[in-house]
């Protein structure tokens, strides 16, 4: 945020260049990574496709001469375009990977390696869009180089004024018109009610917390219509389903979201592995539902994809104001439960010094609580990160 505050010429080559030697240096930590997996993960085929498109990026990135004007910066971020796009599979395919391989190796393990490799995959993409945003706000005809960027605008990926209520009133609008589609129009869709604090803002990157909250939401659409559907098979009274009901509370350095919600709460059987990739006995359903999501980029997009199809409407979020490809959609089909949605969010909103916690009544309902680091506060783990990006 400080760095991108105040853009000129000689600081955009200047992140081109940090952006030019850090990818390789991290794909290589990642590459060693799955040379140290026992041979028969390794040889996977998901694994193995995954390896070779590290080995081409590290392979390609390694090759750019240091960026000394403009024009070469132009060529890089091609470069870094094409590339993002190539990496779109990788969730899908490590996720495949992982319940593939999941009798072939110690759950935890696996599960280490998943989220140090999702982490990484974070670190990278982040400081890699944050350079196009920089390079794309830096051509824009409105830019002036030096000019100071007000409060309530992006610097790079980053949205100074992220409003919590806004960007919940965003998510829960998809989910329910998706869930509307999938469900069909017959059936009642629970309302989503705010309160708390609703002036809360914070600077954060707007794909990664919609994607937290898009999927904590879509995980309670789904219980509260399916119980009520089941409670309505027996009694027949006719009531609305119960609201979700979603708080948010702010302090000086964090905000927190709760969402509550009554739809039934987690099955004991799945509870010791809802934050694990390796999902034990519903592995094999998983895995066929993970083969019809060729590209993920982990964000909300991709929840309003079906829905997108049939209204033809642009998404509504801030990461499309970048054309950034974390804005990429993949052909998820929105009920589609891949098993991913907890642990992927838990990796996100703890990259950013946040936390996910889920407290779950069984036969009643469930409450999430989402930790949000105010980024740019002096709480921020900037060395925690910073080593653990380096690893």
């Amino acid at each position: 945020m400080v760095f991108g505050r105040s853009l000129t010429e000689s600081r955009l080559i200047s992140s081109a260049n940090y952006v030019r030697t850090e990818l390789p240096a991290r794909l290589a930590h990642r590459i060693r990574d799955m040379q140290q997996l026992p041979y028969v993960v390794v040889t996977n085929p998901h694994f193995s496709e995954v390896y070779d498109l590290y080995y081409h990026a590290f392979d390609t990135f390694r090759k750019v001469p240091e960026v000394k004007t403009l024009e070469d910066n132009d060529r890089f971020c091609k470069t870094i375009s094409s590339m993002l796009r190539a990496h779109l599979t990788v969730i899908p395919k490590l996720a495949m990977g992982v319940l593939e391989c999941s009798g072939l190796m110690d759950p935890k393990e696996l599960d280490k390696f998943m989220n140090t490799i999702l982490r990484s995959r974070i670190s990278r993409r982040v400081i890699a869009e944050q350079h196009l945003a920089l390079t794309e706000t830096f051509q824009a005809p409105w830019f002036s180089p030096g000019a100071k960027l007000s409060e309530t605008e992006f610097i790079g990926e980053v949205f100074l004024k992220c409003v919590a209520k806004d960007a919940i009133e965003r998510c829960g609008k998809a989910i329910r018109s998706i869930s509307q589609s999938v469900y069909g129009p017959d059936v009642p869709i629970p309302n989503i009610k705010i309160e708390g604090h609703l002036e809360a803002s914070f600077p954060y990157i707007l794909s990664h917390l919609e994607y937290i909250i898009g999927e904590l939401l879509r995980n309670s659409v789904q219980g509260v219509v399916e119980t009520h559907q089941r409670q309505q098979g027996k009694n027949k009274d006719g009531k609305p389903p119960p609201d979700i009901e979603v708080t948010i509370c702010e302090s000086p350095q964090h905000v927190i979201i709760r969402v509550s919600d009554q739809g039934g709460g987690i099955p004991r059987e799945v509870m010791p592995y809802l934050w694990s990739f390796s999902k034990g006995p519903a592995s094999a359903r998983l895995l066929e539902n993970l083969g019809k999501v060729p590209k993920m980029a982990a964000t909300m997009q991709e929840l309003l994809v079906e829905h997108q199809a049939q209204e033809d409407a642009a998404p509504e979020t801030g990461a499309s104001r970048h054309g950034s490809s974390l804005a990429s959609l993949s052909s998820r089909l929105p009920n589609l439960r891949l098993g991913m949605g907890l642990p992927l969010s838990r990796v996100y909103a703890e990259y950013w010094a946040g936390s996910l916690a889920l407290h779950s009544l069984e036969g009643y309902g469930v409450d999430v609580f989402l930790q949000i680091s105010k980024l740019g506060n002096k709480n921020e783990q900037l060395t925690t990160r910073a080593s653990m990006d380096a690893v």
